[in-house]
């Protein structure tokens, strides 16, 4: 098939595919006479695996798995298929932390008068070089008084709350950064917790993706199967 083809099958340009091919995401192409490129359904199988992998895995790590695919580094695609399914567990266990520590903390009113460090840093078990490495860190941003003393709103005890929750079970700094990010003006219990259901349609949502980018990858590999991806060696075969 010519690259018009192959293109019009998911809505690309022809450029894109032929970008695609140079950059390893399929396999190369059979040339005419002329030097013109001829597709075959191995290359439409290896384009519809990367459209589908790039909604649940993300653009960057679609282009990895692929390169790695057409590249028989078969480890390594599994390798980078199983750290976004990490991922997406990690993204999983933090809603479900940040929805448990909300139990917890929404029962006292958020619109209490600001606390300093010191007896915020008390509340919490934790250091006053804690809570200041915590803003260095992006993750809190405290007012300051007229003295220019920190000073922690309702929101910001909240979000310590939770800093602390989620670093107690092991999350990441980028990873708390992130989800904080999406709640920082969220001030009413309500908006936040219809704002982690959206996080967690969302990561149902890129779930269901992997499962058809897993379909369509699998459509791939089964055409044309490689040594690595069945498991054997050299020295085993028949």
């Amino acid at each position: 098939m010519r690259p018009i083809d192959l293109a019009r099958t998911h809505r690309l340009s022809t450029q894109a595919v032929r970008n695609y091919e140079d950059a390893g995401l399929l396999p190369p192409a059979a040339r005419t006479a002329s030097g013109y490129r001829r597709y075959s359904e191995r290359h439409a199988l290896a384009l519809a695996a990367f459209v589908a992998l790039v909604p649940g895995h993300g653009h960057p790590a679609a282009r990895a798995i692929m390169v790695a695919v057409n590249a028989d580094r078969f480890d390594d695609a599994l390798d980078l298929i199983d750290r976004s399914h990490a991922s997406l567990v990690s993204a999983r266990a933090i809603v479900d932390a940040v929805e448990t520590t909300l139990r917890d903390i929404t029962v006292q009113s958020w619109d209490g008068a600001p606390v300093p460090i010191g007896p915020l840093a008390h509340q919490l078990g934790l250091q006053p070089a804690t809570l200041r490495r915590w803003e260095r860190d992006g993750l809190l941003q405290p007012c300051r008084d007229h003295q220019g003393h920190r000073v922690y709103v309702a929101g910001d005890v909240r979000d310590a709350h939770l800093i602390g929750q989620l670093r107690r079970a092991g999350h990441s700094i980028a990873d708390i950064r992130l989800l904080l990010d999406e709640l920082r003006d969220t001030r009413d219990p309500a908006q936040v917790t219809r704002a982690l259901a959206d996080r967690r349609q969302a990561l149902n949502a890129r779930s269901r993706a992997m499962l058809s980018a897993a379909a369509a990858l699998n459509r791939y590999l089964d055409a044309w199967p490689r040594q690595n991806e069945l498991g054997k060696s050299s020295s085993t075969a028949t």
